[in-house]
């Protein structure tokens, strides 16, 4: 008969005890389902990344330093998606990529790295520390492997562009984009219409939001 209630005593403290831990603080919580990933190709543009990765939520503004934006393809093998080469990072003393720090939830990691064709070995993925604000951030990038150099389409670099003009980056950062030289490719790109679609009904969104205002 004492028995019973020391157990369901017991119980309690055990479910309280478990929902402290899991509530014991918001910052733990996100850190431990999210992770930050450092965008400066295509993936600037939100509508780009969030058609597998929805998820994905700016963080912040970031530059990296000691690095420099290129384009190529892995192994000099054309992006059929793209048309011509792709962005990257390499190392270079003096030189600064600026980007964009995304907060994701885990659960998207193997979409973004199958985006990265990461299990084909096109891109590894790495940790490195970005500025920003005064404060430094580890964050999850990728950089290719094998790269041949070669101009990108100018459908991709106007996604580039756009994803730069979106967040903000530098003024002259931007300008710096838009004077890539690229291939003058002028066939279709499937991709663009799908952003298209996809930058139309985030407006639509949008424009529903306020009406409701």
């Amino acid at each position: 008969r004492v028995v019973k209630p020391k157990i369901r005593q017991f119980k309690r403290h055990i479910r309280l005890a478990l929902i402290f831990l899991l509530t014991e603080t918001d910052d733990n919580m996100e850190d431990n389902h999210t992770f930050l990933y450092f965008a400066y190709g295509s993936n600037l543009l939100k509508e780009r990344l969030q058609l597998k990765n929805p998820s994905a939520t700016v963080h912040c503004v970031a530059r990296l330093k000691d690095y420099k934006l290129v384009f190529g393809n892995h192994k000099g093998l054309a992006s059929d998606r793209w048309h011509g080469g792709v962005a990257t990072i390499e190392h270079s003393p003096g030189d600064e990529v600026w980007g964009v720090v995304w907060r994701m939830n885990v659960s998207d990691l193997e979409s973004l790295d199958s985006q990265e064709n990461v299990t084909l070995g096109a891109y590894s993925p790495v940790e490195l520390s970005v500025k920003t604000k005064g404060q430094d951030l580890n964050c999850r990038t990728y950089i290719m492997n094998s790269c041949v150099y070669a101009p990108p389409s100018p459908q991709y670099l106007k996604v580039i562009v756009m994803g730069a003009e979106q967040n903000g980056l530098p003024k002259d950062y931007q300008e710096k984009l838009r004077a890539i030289k690229t291939n003058m490719y002028e066939g279709p790109l499937p991709m663009m219409a799908e952003l298209e679609r996809a930058r139309q009904r985030a407006k639509e969104r949008v424009n529903h939001r306020s009406n409701d205002a």
